[in-house]
């Protein structure tokens, strides 16, 4: 088997703002594996300032990697601190063994016979920004709107979720909000009573990790229903797994393969969550339609019971053309539209 990588910066369509700060541009590589004239790509792509991976070093594992791939296939374990490494690695094998390009997990969803509901995302930015997205987003028949929240004033942000429910009742339309960690402790438990008078469906990680007994009264005393996302970051070992989610006992998690320790990473989640009685849906973490489409048709083999996040493969001008297309408020696989991957 042979093995290469190749770098690609993906441009935003328009600013990608979040409490940590605005996004123009995504770094991205993709790793190729190659095997009797089969090709099978991945895409590794650690967000700056939130992955446990540095981007400054992603080419020397890559060269690590991709020297010996078979060695690294059978021990995934080894890339722990490396989530987006091991995602890809997965994509570009699972690739590898199918039958045509860019099916790895077969099921109704990519025989077209069954899309993947999902949220509409409003990226953070100035009042009347973020109304246009809200407004794009219902038109276009989102059920399930999620807004991130925690860089403009609260009150503006509370207003904007107000107007939703004035017009559309939590039967009509689902509100999620994603804090991204901006609360902080002492201010946290009356902001999300404030946010739960709005029927909101949850709210994502309202205070910043690594603050544990913190977030477990919260999850304890809090009307909204907590999910965790960041505070999963850099957890790859089960045991550590089982306690963390024993101790905050959180109402769901929000899954990211490049990020929580890929497929199989988060497999382990699912069963540890599962055996609690935890929901969790999930998320693509910014990555080009290459990554999205892993996320997607694995996420397809599961039961999901909730609006997936998947529907960020139209946020960049250079993405690459493929079967995923969003219909109303699901994601399909539309295997008459070919892939064309051009670096």
């Amino acid at each position: 088997m042979k093995a290469g990588f190749k770098f690609y910066m993906l441009h935003f369509k328009q600013a990608a703002g979040t409490s940590r700060g605005v996004y123009q541009t995504r770094p991205a590589w993709f790793i190729f594996l190659e095997e009797e004239g089969k090709t099978g790509i991945g895409e590794c792509a650690p967000l700056p300032g939130l992955s446990i991976e540095d981007p400054a070093q992603m080419d020397a594992q890559l060269q690590k990697v991709c020297t010996q791939p078979d060695y690294f296939l059978n021990n995934l374990n080894e890339l722990a601190n490396w989530p987006s490494i091991r995602f890809g690695l997965e994509t570009a094998w699972a690739d590898l063994q199918q039958i045509g390009q860019g099916l790895l997990f077969p099921s109704l969803f990519t025989e077209g016979k069954q899309g993947i509901p999902i949220n509409g995302l409003i990226w953070m930015g100035e009042k009347s920004f973020m109304q246009q997205q809200i407004r794009q987003k219902l038109e276009q028949g989102f059920r399930c709107i999620k807004m991130k929240i925690g860089a403009i004033d609260f009150e503006t942000e509370l207003e904007l979720l107000k107007a939703i429910r004035r017009e559309f009742s939590a039967s009509e339309i689902t509100l999620r909000v994603d804090a991204n960690g901006a609360f902080s402790v002492s201010e946290a438990l009356e902001k999300l009573k404030r946010l739960a008078e709005l029927d909101l469906h949850s709210i994502e990680q309202p205070i910043a990790a690594g603050q544990i007994d913190a977030l477990a009264d919260l999850c304890s005393r809090s009307p909204l229903p907590i999910a965790l996302d960041e505070e999963l970051i850099g957890i790859n070992n089960s045991e550590k797994k089982q306690a963390l989610l024993a101790t905050i006992r959180p109402q769901y998690l929000v899954l990211k393969p490049s990020l929580h320790g890929g497929m199989a990473g988060c497999d382990e989640w699912i069963y540890l969550a599962e055996s609690q009685n935890t929901a969790w849906w999930a998320t693509s973490y910014l990555e080009s339609n290459i990554g999205l489409n892993a996320i997607a048709q694995w996420a397809a083999t599961k039961t999901l019971q909730t609006e997936q996040g998947l529907g960020t493969g139209q946020l960049f001008t250079n993405n690459f053309d493929s079967p995923l297309q969003v219909e109303g408020d699901c994601l399909w696989y539309r295997s008459e539209k070919s892939w064309n991957i051009k670096f």
